[in-house]
């Protein structure tokens, strides 16, 4: 495996792009190419869950996937720590920096796909809660001049072959009119606010704007959506909603809701847990219903 962390930009060491490239054999692919996820970890914006990082990669991993792991800007963890108090913006973290970040990965990837061996046209990207979100905003994005101005000579590049949203936060709009039952929770998404766009309250026109489930098109790649009906924090109506929107554009996906489970599961297995409430057998199923879905696009051609 080719184990390494990459810097996207000079001088700073917070976002990063980390490879899980794995090694070629002639018992196996013998120099073909393999599809690669790029997964995003949630947090809120304001950090990056190391459970939905690495061990997301190594699921992907054992499926045949080359994989790598995004920690894009973030306000910075330390905040869940010290509270929310006393914070200021940061223009540095905030839309569109994360969302661009996912077109700097995808730069990264395709430029050194002959050395990695990695099949170019397709390249997934996979997030969690925030970085669902981001994942989500890049999907309906990709193909914006916000993205597309970072190498104009390489368009189609940026251009996802696919999408894997867990608990993804879709549609601001909506979240505004939803009522969290947590003092704390709400505390939380007003610090999100603020390190994601700027402010604690944020307009309507603005929250229209980050709100991927509004902003569908037909060039918005396949998409396949998971979630729990009893997810607290970030209601199940947000992947209900991303689905209506994309099934009205006629853009493939794939839609599971499982009845039991709380916010930020990973994969929900003992692989990504500290806590048994992480475990949870039922969603855990996510992660096979993934990898049929994307057989269906990224199935690599063996020898007969």
């Amino acid at each position: 495996m080719i184990h390494e962390t990459i810097y996207l930009y000079e001088g700073r060491k917070d976002v990063t792009l980390t490879t899980y490239i794995l090694s070629d054999s002639k018992e196996m692919l013998a120099g073909k190419k393999r599809p690669a996820v790029l997964i995003c970890p949630g947090g809120a914006y304001l950090g990056c869950s190391d459970r939905e990082a690495e061990p997301v990669a190594m699921a992907f991993g054992a499926m045949g996937y080359h994989t790598f792991v995004l920690r894009y800007t973030v306000y910075g963890g330390e905040v869940f720590e010290q509270g929310f108090e006393g914070m200021i913006p940061k223009k540095e973290c905030q839309y569109p920096a994360p969302m661009q970040e996912i077109g700097l990965a995808m730069l990264q990837i395709k430029e050194h796909a002959e050395k990695w061996l990695v099949d170019e046209n397709k390249v997934a990207i996979c997030g969690f809660s925030a970085g669902a979100h981001n994942c989500a905003m890049y999907a309906t994005h990709w193909y914006h001049p916000v993205i597309t101005g970072l190498a104009e000579e390489k368009k189609e590049w940026f251009r996802p072959a696919a999408c894997i949203l867990g608990y993804c936060l879709s549609d601001y709009l909506y979240m505004k009119e939803y009522t969290l039952q947590d003092e704390g929770a709400t505390a939380m998404f007003e610090a999100s606010n603020l390190s994601y766009l700027g402010e604690k309250k944020v307009s309507e026109e603005k929250l229209l704007e980050v709100s991927p489930a509004r902003c569908v098109t037909k060039e918005t790649p396949p998409v396949f959506l998971w979630a729990t009906a009893s997810d607290e924090l970030v209601p199940v109506q947000h992947s209900i909603r991303m689905a209506n929107a994309l099934a009205e554009q006629q853009v493939p996906f794939e839609l599971h809701i499982f009845e039991e489970g709380m916010h930020g599961l990973s994969l929900a297995t003992q692989a990504s847990s500290a806590f048994s409430f992480q475990v949870n057998s039922d969603a855990a199923k996510w992660v096979g219903l993934a990898d049929a879905w994307l057989k269906k696009r990224f199935a690599i051609t063996l020898q007969e």
